[in-house]
């Protein structure tokens, strides 16, 4: 595949910022069990996050728009941001609240189960998050999702609607419903199969039940669909094409962060001019990529290994 780095996107993310606590285990425990793991790590997490390093890592400039304790959680999650050049202004500290947390586990098939303890994320709020029009309104792509509270969210991505910027959403973690405006307000509406299922109550056992699940959700409001489908891909739908993208099949090591790698990837590539279908293509392609590294941001792939791996190459698409 072709790479269009000819221009530096400019992304700006609206999310959640958590330290992952990562446990690897033979398998889940059961209610009651007390079960022996192999090995533990922490890493950098949180969805915007998560999506914030991602486009970084593929040379983005990106913008983090969150808020974080005044704790040494919070101290390094903002060293690391920086550290992938990531721009801190509006990464806000709160008083007496921890930054934060996500514990995770991991089996041996690579599956993950996540319990997120939102702690400093849950106080963003709409005027800080105002003051970052500026650089909103001189973005290419908007990016927000669940894990802070809604209305901040939805104040970004009016922001960027009134400033004819780029917006893509993420609805996640799941929830059964959701405003208008969070429809309204997506350029790209991107759920995984499960938020799909939610959000419709239709099945998403095949591809066909996929795409009517994608089509429900375009009839809301967006101006486009993408679901993300685990090892099934991703499947775009739009008013003028429907695209599955098959993934390439690995043997996972860790599927965490997964959703927010080709997020994240995607928000760079439309940043950069790719067209929507190559942008989704590229973008599954790094998803899979991640997976055979273990945590969330390190098992990000930077710009120059995908050049190595064959998933981007040198030149321009035409």
């Amino acid at each position: 595949m072709a790479d269009s780095h000819a221009r530096r996107a400019r992304v700006v993310v609206i999310g959640a910022c958590n330290m992952d606590l990562v446990s690897y285990v033979p398998r889940f425990p059961q209610p009651g069990e007390t079960l022996h793991g192999t090995r533990f790590i922490t890493s950098f997490g949180g969805k915007g996050a998560n999506q914030a390093v991602m486009a970084a890592k593929l040379g983005a400039e990106v913008w983090m728009v969150g808020k974080v304790g005044r704790d040494v959680f919070g101290e390094d999650m903002l060293k690391n941001f920086r550290c992938w050049g990531v721009h801190t202004t509006y990464v806000y500290q709160a008083d007496g609240v921890a930054s934060g947390v996500a514990p995770i586990a991991v089996d041996a098939e690579g599956r993950n189960a996540i319990i997120i303890v939102t702690g400093a994320n849950d106080q963003l709020t709409c005027e800080e998050v105002t003051a970052a029009c500026s650089v909103i309104a001189q973005a290419d792509v908007v990016v927000g999702q669940l894990e802070i509270p809604l209305e901040p969210t939805l104040a970004a991505l009016r922001a960027a609607r009134d400033a004819g910027v780029r917006t893509i959403f993420n609805p996640a973690p799941a929830r059964p419903s959701l405003p208008a405006a969070c429809y309204e307000l997506s350029d790209l509406f991107c759920p995984n199969e499960h938020e799909a299922a939610l959000l419709t109550g239709m099945p998403v056992e095949t591809l066909a039940q996929c795409e009517a699940a994608a089509r429900a959700l375009l009839a809301r409001g967006p101006r486009g669909v993408i679901l993300t489908l685990g090892a099934r891909g991703s499947l775009l739908v739009d008013p003028t094409q429907v695209v599955h993208v098959p993934a390439r099949q690995v043997r996972a090591v860790d599927t965490t962060g997964a959703g927010d790698a080709f997020i994240g990837s995607l928000a760079c590539l439309l940043g950069e001019g790719w067209p929507l279908g190559d942008a989704v293509r590229v973008a599954s392609a790094i998803a899979t990529q991640s997976v055979l590294a273990p945590g969330a941001q390190s098992s990000f792939p930077t710009r120059a290994e995908l050049v190595a791996a064959g998933i981007l190459g040198r030149e321009a698409p035409e």
